[in-house]
Parts: C-alpha cells; sequence; structure tokens
C-alpha cells in the first residue's frame, strides 16, 4: 500500500506539473524525490503521533543502513557500480555529514538533557535548514548546466484524473502507514522486543523497497549512476527531510541503547566513501558488494540478540 500509493501520488502530482509546463528536470528533482520519500515520511509521522517514537527514528536510521549495506551491496552483486567523480567528492559526503549533523544533534541537541536522548524541535528546524541548502546545490548544478539527474518524460492527463490519482495516492499511503505502524508495535509487544529493533530491521527494510527495485533495476540495465545516486540521495533526504519534519512536528525521544544504530548508520556512509578508494577507484566491485551484505548480515543478527 505505501509502494503503490507513493507510485500514484507521483504519477497524478507529475502530470498535473507537466500541465502546467513545468520542466521534467524540475518534476523530477521535487515531485518525484518528494513523492518516493512519503511512505518513510508517513511512518515516521505516525509513529511520533502513537508515541512510538523508537520506530520513527529505528525506520530512518534503519533504511539508511539497509540502503548503503544491503541495497548497494545486491546491486553491485548485479554489476560493478561505477561512480561519478562529482558523487564521490561531494553527495557522497554530503550524505556522510547529514548523518554525523544527526547524531550530534541528537545527543547533544536544543533538548537533549543528560541521561536522555532526544531530537527535539529546534533539532528539526536545523536539519531543515540543512535540506534546504541541499536542495538549493541541486538546483544550481541543474541551472548551470554541469550535471543533469537522470530524466524522465512525464506524461500530461485529465486534471480529474491527476487529482484522483493524488487523493487516493495519498489515502493509500495514509492507510498503509497506520497498519505498518501498528502491526510494528503489536510485532514488538507480542514477541517481546523492543520496537526499536522492528523499526530498525522490518518497517525500515519495507519503507526502503521502493529504493532496492530502483537501484536492482538499474544496475541490472547498467544504468550505474541511478543506482548510486538513487540510494545516496535517499540517504539524504531521510535524514535532513523526513526526521527535521518528523522532528520539528513533534519532538523524537530514544532509547539509548540507539545510539549505537547512529554509529553504524554514520559509519556505513564513511565505508562507502572509503570503499571509493580501496580496489578500483571510484567503483562498487562485487566483492564489495558481498563484503556490505555480510557486514548488513552481521549488524541484524546483533539487532537480534540486543532484541
Amino acid at each position: 500500500m505505501l509502494i503503490f500509493g507513493s507510485d500514484w501520488l507521483v504519477k497524478g502530482a507529475s502530470a498535473l506539473a507537466k500541465t502546467y509546463k513545468v520542466p521534467d528536470i524540475v518534476i523530477g528533482l521535487t515531485i518525484v524525490s518528494f513523492g518516493t520519500s512519503m511512505p518513510e515520511l508517513l511512518v515516521s509521522l505516525l509513529a511520533a503521533q502513537s508515541g512510538a517514537t523508537d520506530i520513527a527514528v529505528g525506520n530512518v536510521l534503519g533504511s539508511n543502513i539497509a540502503n548503503v549495506l544491503l541495497i548497494l551491496g545486491i546491486a553491485a552483486i548485479i554489476y560493478p557500480l561505477r561512480v561519478k567523480r562529482k558523487t564521490t567528492w561531494i553527495e557522497i559526503p554530503i550524505s556522510l555529514m547529514a548523518a554525523v549533523l544527526l547524531g550530534l544533534l541528537a545527543h547533544f541537541g536544543f533538548e537533549s538533557l543528560p541521561g536522555q536522548a532526544k531530537i527535539g524541535r529546534g533539532d528539526g528546524i536545523i536539519l531543515l535548514i540543512a535540506f534546504a541548502g541541499f536542495m538549493w546545490y541541486i538546483f544550481d548544478l541543474v541551472k548551470k548546466g554541469k550535471d543533469a539527474p537522470f530524466e524522465e518524460h512525464f506524461e500530461t492527463m485529465a486534471g480529474w484524473k491527476c487529482t484522483l490519482y493524488i487523493i487516493v495516492g495519498i489515502g493509500v499511503m495514509g492507510w498503509g502507514g497506520k497498519i505498518s505502524v501498528d502491526a510494528a508495535i503489536l510485532l514488538a509487544r507480542g514477541w517481546g522486543v523492543s520496537e526499536a529493533l522492528i523499526g530498525l530491521t522490518i518497517v525500515a527494510v519495507g519503507t526502503s523497497l521502493p529504493e532496492l527495485a530502483t537501484s536492482a533495476v538499474a544496475a541490472w540495465k547498467k544504468e550505474t549512476d541511478i543506482a548510486v545516486g538513487n540510494v545516496v540521495g535517499s540517504n539524504i533526504f531521510n535524514i535532513l527531510w523526513i526526521l527535521g519534519v518528523s522532528s520539528a512536528i513533534k519532538p523524537l525521544p530514544f532509547r539509548s541503547e540507539i545510539k549505537f544504530d547512529f554509529a553504524v548508520t554514520i559509519g556505513s556512509s564513511l565505508i562507502l566513501f572509503l570503499f571509493m578508494f580501496v580496489g578500483k577507484r571510484h567503483e562498487l566491485g562485487r566483492w564489495k558488494g558481498i563484503l556490505f551484505i555480510l557486514l548488513y548480515a552481521i549488524y541484524v543478527v546483533y539487532l537480534i540478540n540486543r532484541g
């Protein structure tokens, strides 16, 4: 429901924008990027409103870890991923800096108290300001013509059909998000495990399925820029946009045990950057993909044991 709802929302909103002569590249950078992030955003918002803030935070951290170690691992095994120099030196470091910023705000931010970890409203506003800076960077690249992200060609459709797609897409995603959060809470209680474990694993991988599909198909088609750019962009959106909006609306306290997962989030981005210079430069080969998946398996086993 989250995946199909997101797809319908993007189709409807993209077609509506196309009707008003909005360029395809702008649609791709705004409507498509925001629309594909809606599952994570809705799950985090609904979890926060339900008081399950461990699921809200764990969903984002777990998605980012899975994006790098699991999704890029699978994509690299399908076909070695050649990475652009700009992605290596600018975009991957931005995703790493976003993870470091989140870790600092979560532990030393405006609303952090001794013995209590929280991402507060002030922290959320800082994340959103950083996100605005990232979007300015992307549009500046496009404006200067230095880089043209993958450009889809969006079709127009009747106004009533656009509206229907948008309304149904949002409704289905909202319903799917509520089911996901409620089921995650029930699983945690039924299995006698922490909500953080469910958020970091089942919920995180579930909301990352669109990224998995996109990167795997892109690797199969040997469109390696899309496979890597999709993951790096998603990780930046997850931290700066999704946690920024969620915490600005409602502060997100979390259990101290999740501090380790902040470190893993930073570590996975750092490993991705360092691997650009190990072996064949600016490439994620198959052996690196296998290592990524092994690291993810070790991390999941650790989570289960921590439970």
